[in-house]
């Protein structure tokens, strides 16, 4: 588990609004995040199958699939990547195929032997702690990028963790950024996953 406060700000040319965040995270099974500006701004709920979300401020609400995430960001993404962002880790099993590697600007360069067909995807791991210094997913034909990068890290219980994370995402005619900062971490307690949608809010189709 992973229990985390952090200062976020996203900005989509439409809103640009800076938020304290709570994230509570169960691996692999859900990450809870709640936003806060004086008052709670929204909170949400994702899980392997599902992205859920509420707003008493704008006291209205979203239960479905992926689909919003994709909404917001320009690209699509799945719990694991999801999960794998918050943690600096790659958004694809490194594992599970060949990977071709060169060495630029001082840092190693992965990419797949075999591309995905939707996406080209590349990781810049750092020689001196190899962790990743950033990763990309490239999709020229419809013109969409999602940009991760890691700035800095920080060691916690053993573990080298990032400090920062800087999201950018394009498309056609979207661009979104999104830049984390974790103020605290905690891993390994307890998690409450409570979860409720209010009665009498609003649905967003």
């Amino acid at each position: 588990t992973a229990d985390a406060k952090l200062k976020v700000n996203f900005n989509n040319g439409k809103i640009n609004q800076g938020l304290s965040v709570s994230m509570k995270m169960i691996k692999d099974e859900v990450i809870l995040l709640k936003g806060t500006k004086f008052i709670t701004v929204f909170k949400a709920k994702i899980t392997p199958t599902s992205v859920s979300y509420y707003s008493p401020f704008a006291k209205n609400y979203f239960e479905g699939d992926f689909s919003l995430l994709k909404e917001l960001l320009g690209v699509e993404m799945n719990f694991k990547q999801i999960q794998n962002l918050f943690l600096g880790q790659a958004l694809l099993d490194l594992k599970e195929e060949k990977q071709e590697m060169a060495i630029i600007d001082n840092e190693y360069v992965l990419s797949p032997e075999q591309q995905n067909e939707l996406f080209d995807i590349f990781f810049h791991i750092d020689p001196a702690h190899f962790k990743l210094n950033k990763q990309y997913l490239v999709n020229e034909e419809n013109q969409l990028r999602l940009d991760v990068n890691y700035p800095s890290y920080k060691v916690l219980d053993d573990e080298l963790i990032p400090s920062q994370i800087n999201v950018i995402a394009k498309g056609k005619k979207s661009n979104t950024k999104i830049d984390m900062v974790y103020r605290n971490i905690v891993f390994n307690t307890t998690i409450d996953t409570t979860f409720r949608i209010p009665k009498g809010y609003k649905e967003i189709s």
